[in-house]
């Protein structure tokens, strides 16, 4: 008799524990049958590659008599036993699997039989994979969250490409607007709750948060690549009873990907853009994952860097608006138990734009020669983190620091005659800011109430100076303010069921705020010191009808510090706090075949509303506007249609007006500034194959709605009422991807915000154009 081949695929400690593969040599006992279920992670690929990844994530043994055919299989990503995730490999393929041996299973032919008349129904595909949201400060999953939060996925995007920012997150999710002065120099702007265009020392509405950190408080959006983060999770709506001051309209939060203990891996990907009526752009990244102790200890490193191409001519310098941009991010993780892990993280991004991207004439990418506006936004954060448990009590201990320098230029030739210095060339905007943010938090179980309790202390400093160049090089101090912030606070929250369907959810922060200002003035430094102490609740009831559905109504409130604005002759001025509470009803829906629904309405009160104000001179200063009122409606909608086909929709409705005006002038328009008054967006997806390739191809519309620049009718111009279009393809066998994507298909030059220059903007007209159709092909390789 000839020798039969047989092929095994098993992890190392697999092969050493287990049983002959021979059949017939063990059967199951009863008790084993409801098989351990694993988190299951394996990329498209052909049947053997896929049945050896399965067996080595799984530690089991698969062995078959000859080869298997190199059928193309799809991704599986899901919790599944191995008998599952068997059958999903195999199906269709000709073969069935069997378990031979506590830790092995035997793949076999499978038996030919005549079908059954009537055929059974198909067996019903696995549940889709739940969406734990962890910007909560505890992992819950969506459908059982009551409150209005998106969640961007990026795990089947190519995560190595440095294009992607915050504008990509906004452009999928209702309710987030940007300002559009360019990479690095935006505010974000959530549910209409928008302060100002322009930038002064307020604190941000929106907290920047990376990972458990806040990377900003004051500062413009960073625009941090997301390159190797697994996904992106916006909070809507006022979230003071967890995160204190700042928090009015929500949190931006990237989760990055954590260092894996048991896996070595280098993914490398490149890419080149090219812009009509502009230049041509590249970019890079590379993401390594090393373990460094089996099971116990492990780093992972990130670099990129890309050249974003310009397309605004200025006189004879053309496509003078590119921007470089680069960054570094390294984790290393430690598990000394399996209770404890301890997480540390550094992280740096630079990020230049040679000029600016306004132009003065609607429609145009040109504009007269004037000097380069250069623009810096500098990142580096140091972060530590340690899990684990005591006892049945989970902790979190994090801690860290973050430097952000900014800095801008601008042409000051025209609009700086009456700051005394002759020959006026260059206004210089530095920015400084320092955040250290740590947090101590406890999160348990209490019959069935489940509770989350913390301490945090954040200290925030800031100095912003501003000064005047003139031809011969001579500088003029026109602003120099310091600010240093503390927030002190302690925290609870609690869920509590009433029923098996209904639930509360009640939340508060405990806390004591401070803010000292100082001014450097020629007569000596002057400050003045404020202290604030109080509590922000939430509240919100819940109701599960079903495992697919929740309703919920939430109140909730947030806060920012008030503080003084000290004039240049040394008067000081009292600045208010701005206290924000919102009510919201929210509808999450679980569609069958995998779809989901999201509907929310809610309505915000604005008290003594803090807005950067742009005074005669150019400079911009702090104050009261009034109360503000906004009420807002949105949906989305994820729903798939024929097989491989997906829609994806949603939209909004945003009416905010200030309802009481201190500014001391007569409004001729109440809305606030910046923010759309709705946006309508849709999508469609096709995934399919091209023999043993999977493919993807995608359209995303999106219309943005007419906004507003100023509450100031002698600076409010229209903008917005525009299209942005995408179109992208991408393929990939599992190993590398290749995706081509154009942006902006019908060429549309619409106003996306319409300022630029603050020295000339009270004399002038100002434009920013979408940036013209781009074509994009980047390339990655999985090792």
């Amino acid at each position: 008799m000839g020798m039969r081949r047989f092929a095994i695929w098993c992890s190392s400690w697999a092969c050493a524990s287990a049983a002959t593969l021979a059949p017939g040599a063990w059967s199951p006992p009863a008790e084993a049958r409801e098989a351990a279920r694993h988190g299951i992670d394996i990329s498209a690929s052909d049947l053997p590659t896929a049945i050896a990844e399965l067996a080595r994530e799984t530690r089991v043994s698969i062995g078959t008599q000859g080869t298997l055919p190199k059928i193309r299989t799809r991704r599986l990503r899901g919790d599944y036993s191995v008998s599952e995730a068997l059958a999903q490999l195999l199906a269709g393929s000709g073969f069935v699997a069997r378990q031979v041996s506590e830790t092995a299973w035997r793949i076999d032919r499978a038996p030919t039989a005549p079908a059954p008349d009537p055929l059974p129904p198909p067996a019903p595909s696995p549940p889709p994979e739940p969406i734990v949201v962890t910007t909560t400060k505890q992992p819950l999953e969506l459908l059982s969250l009551p409150a209005a939060v998106s969640v961007v996925g990026l795990q089947d995007d190519l995560h190595g490409n440095p294009a992607r920012s915050s504008a990509t997150v906004a452009s999928q999710i209702e309710g987030l607007s940007l300002t559009s002065l360019g990479p690095g120099r935006n505010r974000m702007f959530l549910r209409g709750v928008a302060d100002s265009a322009f930038s002064g020392e307020s604190q941000s509405t929106v907290a920047v948060v990376l990972d458990e950190a806040r990377l900003t408080y004051a500062a413009p959006d960073p625009d941090i690549r997301l390159v190797d983060m697994d996904r992106v999770e916006v909070l809507k709506g006022p979230q003071g009873s967890l995160y204190g001051t700042g928090a009015l309209g929500g949190i931006y939060r990237m989760v990055s990907r954590a260092p894996e203990l048991d896996r070595t891996s280098l993914d490398v990907s490149a890419g080149t853009s090219l812009v009509t009526h502009g230049d041509t752009g590249y970019s890079g990244s590379a993401v390594a994952n090393l373990p460094l102790v089996n099971e116990m200890a492990a780093l992972r490193l990130v670099g990129y860097a890309a050249k974003e191409p310009g397309w605004i001519d200025t006189g004879s310098r053309n496509d003078a608006n590119w921007t470089r941009v680069s960054g570094t991010r390294a984790g290393l993780a430690f598990v000394p138990t399996a209770d404890w892990r301890l997480d540390l993280t550094g992280f740096g991004q630079w990020l230049r734009s040679s000029d600016t991207r306004y132009v003065y004439t609607s429609g145009s990418y040109t504009r007269d020669a004037q000097s380069p506006e250069p623009h810096d936004n500098d990142l580096i954060h140091f972060a530590g983190r340690l899990n684990g448990t005591l006892g049945t009590i989970d902790m979190t201990v994090a801690s860290a620091m973050t430097w952000h320098d900014v800095d801008n230029t601008l042409d000051a030739t025209v609009g700086a005659e009456d700051f005394g210095l002759d020959d006026p060339q260059s206004l210089h905007d530095q920015r400084h800011f320092r955040i250290w943010d740590s947090e101590l938090r406890l999160r348990g179980h209490l019959g069935g109430v489940t509770w989350l309790a913390g301490i945090s202390r954040l200290v925030a400093r800031q100095k912003l100076a501003t000064s005047l160049e003139n031809a011969a090089g001579t500088m003029a101090t026109l602003d120099d303010d310091r600010r240093t912030s503390h927030d002190n606070a302690a925290y609870f929250d609690a869920t509590i069921p009433v029923t098996g369907t209904v639930s509360i959810d009640a939340g508060a922060r405990l806390f004591r705020s401070s803010i000292r200002e100082t001014r450097m003035l020629p007569t000596g430094p002057v400050s003045r010191e404020r202290d604030k102490s109080g509590i922000t609740p939430s509240l919100a009831l819940s109701w599960q009808p079903n495992s697919s559905s929740l309703i919920y109504l939430r109140y909730g409130s947030a806060f920012r510090q008030g503080g003084s604005d000290i004039t240049s002759s040394g008067s000081i001025d009292t600045l208010g706090s701005d206290e924000l509470a919102s009510v919201e009803l929210g509808w999450r829906q679980r569609l069958s075949g995998g779809g989901k629904l999201d509907l929310g309405a809610w309505f915000s009160h604005w008290h003594d509303l803090q807005s950067d104000v742009l005074e005669d001179n150019g400079l911009v200063e702090t104050t009261n506007a009034g109360n503000a009122r906004i009420f807002g409606i949105e949906g989305s909608l994820e729903l798939p249609l024929a097989e491989g086909w997906q829609v994806e929709a949603g939209g909004n409705f945003t009416d905010a007006r200030l309802y009481r005006n201190n500014l001391g002038y007569k409004l001729e328009d109440r809305h606030l500034p910046v923010v759309p008054e709705y946006t309508v967006r849709a999508g469609l997806r096709h995934d399919f194959t091209l023999g043993l390739l999977n493919a993807r191809a995608r359209l995303n519309l999106r219309y943005v709605g007419p906004a507003r620049m100023s509450f100031d009718p002698d600076l409010d111009r229209k903008m917005g009422d525009l299209i942005e279009s995408e179109f992208e393809v991408q393929i990939t066998d599992g190993i590398w991807q290749v995706s081509l994507s154009v942006q902006n298909l019908f060429a549309d030059k619409g106003d996306v915000f319409a300022f630029g220059n603050a020295l000339r903007y009270r004399t002038m007209p100002q434009f920013t154009p979408q940036q013209p159709t781009t074509l994009s092909v980047n390339g990655s390789i999985h090792f």
